[in-house]
């Protein structure tokens, strides 16, 4: 018999691509050139059944459109913010994430993060390999210990996060409702950016976080605070930021993922307060590994008929 056509639209770990393999007849979407795409879709859209993507990509609206039959849309990761789930749910099209996998690993970037920002590891790095210890020492950074720490969105990533930095100091959060949780709640985030040292993103991209860390944000978060995103770059007004950090609104900030990835603002990249990582929070060969294994899960159980180990929709 002959297999399930599946479209992948980025490039995954050989033991998700082995896997996907196994399972259906894969085109590589993001090889194909705008005429071969079309091209495809005009010969074979009927014929899909599954997208295997990841959240930074999501689904494009008018692709979902294009398939009749697609019948599951698999995303190697939490985020879902590019899937239209309200278009999905009316075509009957399963959406599934790896939730819980990844959660230690972007917790443990989020804290390195912060521990770079303050005390410049990054920069002290530089200083090394450019020569420049022979020229004199790297001025003072700042102790971590003892600071105060803001977390937005205390879902799995953002309280894997916050029990992490408790033992530097104290940690309040902000979100849409209180949590059972050993940290204060600040229901306002203007007050929360006020009260800390150092504000680690870690919610949801949606349409209620876009652009929620803003110029009011980071004015209030003042010029001895510093910001921390491992959510999505939707989540952070890019320009505010650009402006903050290049004019000392605010300390400085480490960013693992940006507006519109792969490309990083110049200004950003430029700037000697910005801490730059290319979307690595999940990239340990134990994460991928156990997203490959959930995400092929979900696929297994789709065309076996079965419940889905991780759907959102």
């Amino acid at each position: 018999m002959s297999k399930p056509l599946a479209l992948q639209l980025c490039p995954f770990s050989p033991m998700l691509e082995e896997g996907l393999a196994q399972l259906f007849e894969v085109t590589r979407w993001f090889e194909l050139d705008d005429a071969a795409r079309s091209d495809m879709l005009g010969s074979r859209a009927d014929e899909v059944r599954a997208i295997v993507t990841g959240g930074h990509i999501g689904c494009p609206p008018e692709l979902m459109k294009a398939l009749p039959q697609l019948g599951i849309i698999a995303i190697n990761g939490v985020g879902y913010d590019k899937v239209d789930l309200a278009e999905a749910r009316t075509r009957g099209v399963r959406v599934t994430t790896t939730p819980d996998v990844l959660t230690f690993d972007v917790a443990d970037l989020a804290v390195g993060l912060v521990i770079d920002l303050l005390r410049g590891i990054t920069l002290a790095d530089r200083h090394v390999r450019e020569g420049l210890w022979l020229t004199g020492e790297r001025p003072l950074m700042q102790r971590v210990t003892g600071r105060r720490f803001g977390v937005v969105g205390l879902g799995r990533i953002g309280r894997a996060t916050a029990d992490r930095l408790t033992v530097f100091g104290p940690v309040r959060y902000n979100g849409p409702s209180k949590k059972e949780a050993p940290f204060d709640y600040e229901p306002d985030l203007l007050s929360l950016a006020e009260w800390a040292d150092v504000l680690v993103v870690t919610c949801q991209s949606n349409d209620t976080t876009r652009g929620l860390i803003g110029g009011r944000i980071l004015s209030a978060l003042g010029p001895d605070g510093y910001l921390v995103n491992v959510a999505r770059g939707s989540v952070v007004d890019e320009p505010a930021l650009i402006e903050a950090v290049t004019t000392g609104a605010i300390a400085g900030a480490a960013l693992d993922v940006f507006a519109d990835e792969p490309r990083v603002p110049q200004a950003l990249i430029d700037c000697g307060r910005v801490v730059l990582t290319p979307h690595i929070a999940s990239a340990t060969a134990e994460c991928r590994r156990s997203m490959a294994e959930l995400v092929l899960s979900n696929l297994r159980a789709f065309l076996a008929g079965e419940p889905l180990p991780s759907p959102v929709a």
